[in-house]
């Protein structure tokens, strides 16, 4: 399969979106040579806001693959993003789940929860199934990404 830039399409999601082979929701938020963050894309259907992934650039399945350097890149972009959904976006828990059921190539999910949420929806994935989840889409979500970029710019 080759991609609309001619470059053909491993077989990996995650590479691919970083070659920019397949197009995802909203802009790059944050992105080095070890770390690639953006928001969660869910194929032309609303997004949850504040749903964002940090992707190891490197292909590899888990974090005890990570060099010293990926992790540290790692862990300060997952505080930076954090601390930018709880400033910008008024988050009042972030959570955080690495799973690698479904995709083979590290990365994290950081997921906002809302003041208001009901406790039951708590949860990575529960915030999904509260019928008023702030459910967004391309534009807001691309508002989003850029508010979290200027946060995180502000930290460094």
């Amino acid at each position: 399969m080759l991609s609309k830039k001619g470059e053909k399409a491993v077989s990996c999601f995650i590479c691919n979106k970083h070659r920019s082979i397949i197009k995802t929701a909203g802009t790059t938020i944050y992105e080095n040579e070890w770390v690639y963050v953006g928001h969660i894309d869910r194929e032309g259907k609303p997004n949850y806001a504040g749903h964002v992934m940090i992707d190891l650039k490197r292909h590899v399945p888990g974090m005890a693959d990570m060099t010293g350097e990926e992790a540290s890149a790692f862990g300060i972009a997952m505080s930076r993003v954090s601390r930018a959904l709880t400033e910008s976006k008024g988050a009042e828990h972030v959570y955080a789940l690495v799973s690698g059921n479904s995709v083979p190539h590290l990365h994290i999910h950081l997921v906002a929860r809302y003041p208001g949420t009901p406790e039951e929806h708590w949860g990575p994935m529960n915030v999904y199934d509260w019928e008023k989840a702030p459910m967004v889409g391309e534009e807001e979500i691309v508002s989003l990404c850029m508010r979290l970029k200027e946060r995180m710019e502000s930290y460094a």
